[in-house]
């Protein structure tokens, strides 16, 4: 969980989880049952199950489904550090190297900063599977924009 200290780099130095988790409400990410698990000073992690909602017709992990994963919790991590009474952030380019293929239960996104400029961002994402091993790496790029 997120430290007591200032050096996170949350706009809310005080962020939980229970503060932006109601985002997911009625999107994509809900429908694929992503769920916010754990945050930390320069990261945020969520899950994603591997089943119907997210399979290829081969059975295996979607593509799609991952860089899905991969935009919505770098999204979400480029809104948490920006005032959202001045700013809004948008995501313009995303992509995306699968490397392993996964058949069932849960896949793991991890996104931290590469850049966190006044006018763009860039955040890492690495989408792992139960045993750690790497599914998915992905990086976006998200425009700071004023309101």
């Amino acid at each position: 969980m997120l430290k007591e200290n200032n050096m996170a780099i949350w706009f809310n130095k005080n962020l939980t989880l229970s503060d932006f988790s109601h985002w997911n409400k009625n999107t994509l990410g809900e429908h694929l049952g992503i769920e916010f698990i754990e945050i930390g000073e320069n990261y945020l992690i969520a899950k994603m199950p591997v089943d119907h909602r997210t399979h290829q017709p081969y059975g295996l992990l979607h593509g799609g489904a991952s860089v899905a994963l991969a935009e919505t919790i770098g999204s979400v991590a480029a809104a948490l550090v920006i005032d959202h009474e001045k700013f809004i952030s948008l995501g313009i380019e995303i992509n995306a190297n699968h490397v392993k293929s996964v058949k069932s239960g849960f896949v793991y996104g991890k996104t931290e900063p590469l850049h966190i400029g006044g006018s763009l961002h860039v955040w890492q994402i690495s989408i792992t599977d139960e045993k750690h091993q790497l599914i998915c790496t992905s990086r976006l790029t998200v425009a700071i924009r004023k309101q």
